[in-house]
């Protein structure tokens, strides 16, 4: 008899029962009681849910009992068994960039990093792989061969919102990481995203040096501002992606073209959901405070302030990572109440995240990682048009 069990026998616990299987899950996913409540999809107190079901006060159903069983089993988003391409992801946050690319079916992912420990837990409940930490401390040898590298690197340098200091900030040096990683690993192709500021940046400097340390790398390169709203997703995001090949390996021309506008149509109201916990609407003195900013901001002849949307706006601003803060930016309108914030799972849905997409996080959390992620639609069709590209040329090849 182990030790353990004589334990369990000793204090009369029934390892079968709901308290214990709640408890045992939760600290298995390694998560608070709070961001367990997130995985399963409770609302409001739902930390305290999860702590009267643990001390037995009350009892989750059979049908919840039966999802948090299996809620390690079986991640959303497996690799593939069958691939024709392998990647890594890089600056990887929560997963959307190679999310993008894996719902292809045919790309495996084998490597990613990412140094927020709270987008790592949200990264591994979904893809079942906790990412490698900080890539400054990670050697290019230690990184396995791939055919596709992504990497959203850090924008902050790049952003209007941010210091604009470009190189001279540490977080713009990021790209130089890519950069490294590039040079000796030579994957086929590549994937980078930013924001479209970092076009205009220091009058295009910024932009030029990254162009031309890609070029040095010997990679033929395309780029574009894409707008999340053109593919599906009523949000008014405009980023820039850049895509790599590399001419070492495509020697003859490569016609990569940047996929169109799907022209679907989008409305806010298609990612609301149809009932919300009213800890997301906003109270009066916030609400005061946004109008009196705004007021403060037309004095001065600017457009700065709180914006507000309903369910039959086409798309809303982006959402940023400081949504959290204020949510601002976004602020839906209610009858006879206050405007709300958008939910983390309506968040979710305006990035082009599945609903299969598991949120184990808080709300602050939450906002922070889809601010900081990508329009999954926009990198599907991207990823599309560069697997395109790929098979016609090794048509041509064996032709």
């Amino acid at each position: 008899m182990s030790a353990i069990t004589s334990i369990i026998q000793q204090k009369n616990i029934d390892t079968n029962s709901p308290s214990v299987i709640v408890k045992n899950k939760r600290k298995e996913l390694n998560m608070t009681q709070l961001e367990f409540a997130n995985a399963i999809g409770l609302t409001s107190n739902g930390d305290r849910t999860v702590r009267r079901w643990e001390k037995a006060e009350t009892l989750p159903s059979k049908l919840e009992i039966e999802f948090i069983k299996n809620l390690k089993k079986k991640v959303p988003f497996p690799n593939p068994r069958k691939f024709d391409y392998t990647m890594i992801d890089l600056f990887a946050g929560i997963g959307g960039t190679r999310l993008g690319f894996q719902l292809h079916g045919n790309v495996k992912s084998i490597f990613s990093s990412e140094w927020d420990k709270f987008a790592q837990k949200t990264y591994s409940v979904n893809f079942g792989e906790e990412p490698h930490g900080d890539i400054t401390k990670i050697k290019e040898d230690d990184i396995p061969e791939h055919d596709i590298l992504v990497g959203g690197f850090p924008c902050q340098a790049f952003s209007q919102a941010g210091l604009k200091q470009g190189f001279d900030d540490i977080r713009g040096t990021m790209f130089f990481e890519i950069a490294r990683i590039i040079k000796k690993k030579r994957p086929k192709m590549f994937l980078l995203e930013n924001v479209k500021n970092l076009l205009s940046h220091d009058k295009g400097k910024t932009f030029s040096v990254i162009l031309n340390t890609l070029d040095e790398l010997n990679y033929k390169v395309f780029y574009k501002v894409l707008k999340a709203a053109d593919f599906g997703v009523p949000q008014n995001r405009e980023r820039i992606y850049i895509v790599g090949f590399n001419s070492e390996y495509y020697k003859k021309e490569i016609n990569f073209k940047f996929p169109e506008p799907t022209n679907v149509k989008t409305k806010v109201g298609d990612i609301l959901d149809p009932v919300v916990d009213e800890k997301y609407t906003i109270s009066d003195k916030l609400w005061e405070g946004h109008k009196r900013r705004k007021r403060e901001h037309k004095l001065k002849g600017n457009g700065f302030g709180y914006s507000l949307f309903n369910e039959n706006s086409q798309y809303t601003n982006t959402i940023s990572a400081r949504y959290y803060k204020d949510g601002s930016e976004i602020l839906i309108e209610q009858k006879n109440k206050n405007p709300r914030k958008i939910t983390p799972r309506e968040a979710s849905r305006l990035q082009g995240f599945p609903k299969e997409f598991i949120i184990p996080v808080s709300d602050t959390q939450a906002y922070k990682q889809f601010g900081n992620s990508v329009a999954v639609p926009v990198i599907y069709n991207i990823a599309s048009q560069m697997i395109k590209t790929d098979k016609e040329f090794r048509k041509q090849k064996k032709s």
